[in-house]
């Protein structure tokens, strides 16, 4: 299946200049959903990881699923003031601004093996300041996952010698 089919381009989104790669039409397309499911879960069938963590709030349409698919725990990542217990705080920039991420301090373990999982990869920027809120708890990112690339933003290079594996890349 071509999944790029799937994904909406919407111009000038969040601001004027980003053409913004709208996952929503993909998601909203049973079989192109359950076919990018498959491709992620094929590619880090043999991770052994331990958990998956993923983003706020797209990333969680791909990791939750994904999580379930691999039997592995979920564990979000979440803005500023989402999560209700003690939390641990990242900022990062992205392309059309900054934020912070943060993650509950007990949601993982020194040593466990993470999977991170997000919609997309663009600039890198909270692909990179998650990779550092697992690390700061002592787990080990093994791989991450997104269904789009923009590779002309150079996110990839954010993330070292992770493995990053993304369904569809745009030049």
């Amino acid at each position: 299946m071509n999944l790029a089919e799937h994904i909406r381009e919407v111009p000038d989104f969040p601001k004027e200049g980003i053409l913004f790669k709208d996952i929503t039409t993909l998601v909203g397309h049973a079989e192109a959903f359950r076919a990018s499911l498959d491709q992620l879960q094929d590619r880090f069938r043999d991770s052994q990881a331990d958990a998956v963590v993923a983003l706020e709030a797209r990333g969680y349409l791909f990791g939750a699923p994904l999580a379930d698919r691999l039997g592995l725990r979920f564990v979000p990542v979440r803005k500023t003031g989402k999560l209700p217990a003690d939390t641990i705080k990242q900022d990062y920039d992205l392309e059309y601004g900054s934020n912070t991420l943060e993650i509950h301090r007990d949601a993982l373990s020194p040593g466990e093996r993470v999977l991170i999982i997000d919609d997309l990869i663009a600039t890198g920027g909270s692909a990179a300041a998650t990779v550092k809120l697992v690390e700061k708890l002592g787990a080990v990112v093994v791989g991450f996952g997104a269904i789009i690339e923009l590779s002309f933003l150079n996110g990839r290079s954010m993330l070292g010698d992770i493995k990053v594996e993304s369904l569809l890349t745009f030049d």
